[in-house]
């Protein structure tokens, strides 16, 4: 069996590869940042429902949120080793999948709009460092977090309209005690945060929210996409549910900053599966 996965910092999906129907399955994010090895093996070892056992396993390939270095791609490939015992890892990080899936192999820009955020530009052949990437605290323009900090600092200054504020009060039960503890105390803060950005689903009509995302949106092709010399003779393509679900207004901004807006994926899995399998020349 060959396993591919598409991991982020709130979800993981795989895909596995059989004689027949392919293995679906999701589990946490595995951020190597927030998981040590024997975490990633704790959430195996829970996981009763796979449907298949892990000696069936012979390759693994796992792209994922945080996995920008050797130290890292070690913690995910030691951890994923313990519980897969026969298998090869592979380990990469998540805008190499999301090049597979969207650019295949062309140039282009590729793009994370999640949990967090992140760019980088895809030669068909090799995913360039970029200077983006900085995670929650210092950057992740135009992420699900970013959107939740941008939502609870205007509700808690007072800057929310009162009709939405009461809305959204009630359904995350805010308060500032509470946020100051998810925030800073409790672990995966960046989850907690992107959580709240899912109040927007329901309120885009509103204009305060529209223009909320508008304005996120131009924050990130500003301060990622533009910093691409060339990025108005490329395509520029988008994975993640920040991306997927407000994907018209995303479409916008790029059309008001000659930006050639591509594919807009929710999950790439599907497209990171097919690409790996055509390399290893199973499927044509």
């Amino acid at each position: 069996m060959i396993l591919v996965a598409d991991s982020g910092s709130s979800k993981t999906d795989w895909m596995g590869y059989t004689s027949g129907e392919p293995v679906r399955f999701n589990t946490q994010g595995i951020n190597p940042y927030f998981l040590n090895a024997q975490d990633i093996f704790k959430l195996f070892s829970k996981k009763k429902d796979l449907g298949f056992n892990p000696e069936e396993v012979k390759e693994i390939y796992f792209f994922g949120s945080g996995c920008s270095s050797p130290d890292k791609h070690e913690v995910i490939s030691n951890g994923l080793s313990l519980f897969f015992t026969k298998a090869f890892i592979s380990v990469e990080h998540d805008l190499m999948g999301s090049a597979y899936a969207t650019c295949g192999d062309q140039e282009g820009l590729t793009c994370i709009l999640g949990t967090g955020s992140n760019i980088s530009y895809f030669d068909g052949t090799t995913v360039h460092n970029s200077r983006h990437g900085l995670g929650y605290v210092l950057g992740d323009e135009g992420s699900g977090t970013h959107f939740g900090k941008k939502l609870i600092t205007s509700y808690l200054y007072g800057h929310m309209p009162q009709e939405l504020g009461v809305l959204f009060a009630k359904e995350y039960n805010i308060n500032k005690e509470t946020v100051i503890n998810n925030v800073y105390q409790n672990p995966f803060p960046n989850t907690y945060l992107a959580s709240l950005s899912r109040f927007m689903v329901n309120h885009t009509g509103h204009p305060f929210i529209a223009q909320l995302i508008y304005d996120v949106f131009q924050e990130f092709i500003q301060s990622n996409v533009k910093g691409y010399e060339n990025y108005r003779n490329m395509p520029c393509h988008f994975v993640g549910s920040i991306a997927y679900y407000y994907q018209n207004i995303l479409r916008e901004v790029c059309q008001a900053n000659e930006v050639k807006a591509g594919k807009i994926l929710q999950k790439p899995i599907e497209g990171i599966y097919n690409y790996i399998l055509k390399k290893e020349g199973i499927l044509a």
